[in-house]
């Protein structure tokens, strides 16, 4: 599980956990994270994690947020990454490592095919069989009929999103990924992670949470039904499965 180590001026004031999907940093109470300092916002960074990928929005702050020296409004962190908030300090720490390029992370519905391993064709199914039967030729008790083969379990359904208004309207993506980002970055951006347990959206960036079938979601990851519409950016979409 990856942390967040808070110091300053080099003394380390506690260990965060990132526990949640999504913890928000900032002066008020109400803050996952509380930094009671008058250069920090009320409402200063949020830090969302999605399975072992992490990554830092800058909430509009007051004073801004730095990342290893560099402003940022959004970051993909990666393990060691100091994120400066005022005086403070807080580093990453990614204990499960996972290796993502950031570059591809910043990209607007980015798709990368993941390696299948093709199942076995019924001729090679029937040679192996074969190949048991002579083995038992001449075997006193040993049966000639050849041994049974498991059932081999359907492949999970792939999801998809079909554009339906704008210049791409009709346009189909598969979600092969296992995060694909959506929206404009400045304006509206989420996330829609692949699990075992199925597909979910995030809200990442943006004054306003995108749209599931006419309503706002909050900070929380979405299940995805088949067929649930999705409004992000001004852009209206059909999740869908693929049999």
């Amino acid at each position: 599980m990856a942390k967040l180590i808070l110091s300053m001026d080099g003394l380390v004031l506690k260990e965060i956990a990132l526990t949640k999907e999504r913890m928000s940093i900032g002066r008020k109470a109400s803050n996952d994270i509380q930094i009671d300092n008058l250069a920090i916002s009320g409402e200063h960074a949020a830090v969302v994690t999605i399975l072992n990928d992490s990554f830092l929005e800058d909430l509009n702050s007051t004073n801004g947020t730095l990342v290893n020296g560099q402003p940022a409004k959004k970051h993909f962190l990666k393990n060691g990454d100091v994120v400066e908030l005022g005086k403070y300090k807080l580093k990453y720490v990614a204990e499960q490592a996972q290796s993502v390029e950031s570059a591809d992370f910043e990209k607007t519905m980015v798709l990368r095919p993941n390696a299948l391993r093709p199942a076995p064709v019924a001729g090679e199914l029937s040679m192996a069989a074969a190949e048991a039967v002579k083995l038992q030729d001449g075997i006193p008790g040993a049966s000639s009929a050849p041994p049974p083969i498991a059932p081999v379990a359907p492949a999970p359904a792939v999801g998809a999103i079909q554009i339906l208004n704008g210049a791409s309207a009709g346009r189909e993506l598969e979600l092969v990924k296992t995060l694909t980002t959506l929206g404009k970055p400045g304006v509206q951006v989420a996330v829609i992670a692949k699990r075992p347990q199925g597909y979910f959206i995030t809200h990442v960036e943006g004054a306003k949470f995108p749209m599931l079938n006419g309503r706002a979601i909050d900070s929380q990851a979405q299940a995805l039904k088949d067929h649930d519409v999705l409004e992000i950016a001004g852009i209206k979409m059909e999740f869908f499965l693929k049999s």
